[in-house]
């Protein structure tokens, strides 16, 4: 189902726009009968290369022209990755407007206003995070026959399954805290929850659509429909890369979330480094300059910050042959993103000895589960990487 008039598509941050402009490539390409596949994992082996070409590689007929808003967070990482992101999709062909939304207590109020007349006349609204509450804010305003909800990393699958079990949408490693404020700030933000609750649960027969866009092993339920996320796009448009010896890690942002110990992990890193051969660490975006200096002086690693999303620099090259990683994201997109380059992917284990004493009581089962359901890829037990020194 592709409804005719605009689309518009919100993200606030890299990953969010690169997975719209897979999306945009999937719905191009969709088979005939637009059936939403969620198949397995493309085995890791070394086959003929993915065809490569220029803006707009492997996008068919109708592929259309979207109109992406970019609500930048406040951190110089994020933007300057979007703002590459942005020049990207620019280059396939999409309008991107760049809408401040933070920063001042009336920036939101000023951005939801300049794009009101937007979000009401589209007939497709895609978003990139389902719990952000400026997104939340904007759904009261969608009349769209369509709503599309593209990865935001693995908190896709805590979406899913709240929506499926009609909780209010609250992200996995979030703790209560504020006090009687926060308390009253919750109950007064409850009613626009609520909405964006059933916007995304829409009832059958009520003439709306629901697409999860995902990499991440979900199912579907009620009236929503999936379709998988297999990173054509980026296939289509880079590498395949060059492979290198020795290992590359991949860096997490759950000691700046308050869920991993600092020591631990650094533990953690160091015997990675030592075991596998690492000599690259790939830094998440929010990861701390204080915490890649500290882990730079413990382990020797050449400390890499990425400049677009992982999935496109590891497509592109040069990538060592093992990309080790902690539970996140990547151990479910990359995969995809690096089949038959002869890659291999593997998941280390967090040790529940990790975890801080104020992380979310979810935290240890929802980690867990982003290991257990990881697909193509290879497992690494805590001990591997063990948090004692």
């Amino acid at each position: 189902m592709t409804p005719s008039g605009p689309t518009l598509a919100f993200v606030e941050s890299p990953v969010q726009l690169l997975n719209v402009l897979e999306w945009i490539h999937a719905r191009a390409t969709a088979p005939a009968d637009g059936r939403p596949l969620l198949d397995g994992v493309p085995s890791q082996v070394r086959s003929a290369a993915a065809p490569r070409g220029g803006p707009g590689a492997g996008a068919g007929p109708g592929a259309g022209r979207v109109r992406i808003v970019v609500l930048p967070p406040t951190d110089p990482m994020s933007r300057g990755q979007l703002r590459r992101m942005a020049a990207l999709a620019r280059d396939e062909g999409h309008e991107v407007r760049w809408q401040e939304a933070r920063g001042g207590r009336l920036a939101p109020l000023k951005a939801l206003a300049a794009l009101a007349g937007d979000v009401r006349a589209a007939r497709t609204v895609v978003v990139g995070d389902p719990f952000s509450r400026y997104v939340q804010l904007l759904l009261t305003l969608v009349r769209a026959e369509q709503l599309v909800v593209v990865d935001d990393g693995t908190a896709t699958m805590e979406f899913i399954a709240q929506t499926a079990r009609g909780e209010r949408l609250v992200r996995w490693h979030r703790v209560g805290g504020g006090g009687l404020a926060g308390r009253v700030r919750e109950l007064a933000y409850a009613p626009v929850s609520a909405t964006a609750r059933r916007r995304f649960t829409p009832a059958d027969g009520a003439g709306r659509h629901v697409e999860v866009f995902s990499s991440m092993p979900v199912t579907a339920h009620g009236a929503m429909t999936l379709r998988v996320n297999d990173f054509a796009w980026t296939r289509a448009r880079f590498g395949p890369p060059r492979l290198i010896k020795g290992t590359d890690l991949v860096g997490t942002s759950l000691v700046e979330t308050g869920v991993v110990d600092p020591a631990r992990y650094l533990d953690a890193v160091r015997a990675l480094t030592r075991v596998h051969g690492a000599t690259r660490y790939f830094a998440h975006r929010r990861e701390s300059p204080e915490k890649l200096r500290a882990l730079s002086e413990a382990t020797g690693l050449e400390i890499v910050r990425p400049d677009l999303p992982l999935e496109l620099i590891a497509r592109r090259g040069p990538v060592g042959r093992t990309i080790v990683s902690f539970p996140s994201t990547v151990v479910h997109t990359l995969p995809y993103a690096l089949t038959g380059t002869g890659v291999t992917v593997a998941v280390c284990d967090i040790d529940p000895d990790w975890l801080t004493g104020s992380a979310s009581p979810r935290a240890r089962g929802f980690l867990a589960g982003v290991t257990d359901s990881a697909r193509g890829v290879r497992r690494l037990p805590a001990q591997a990487a063990p948090a004692a020194g």
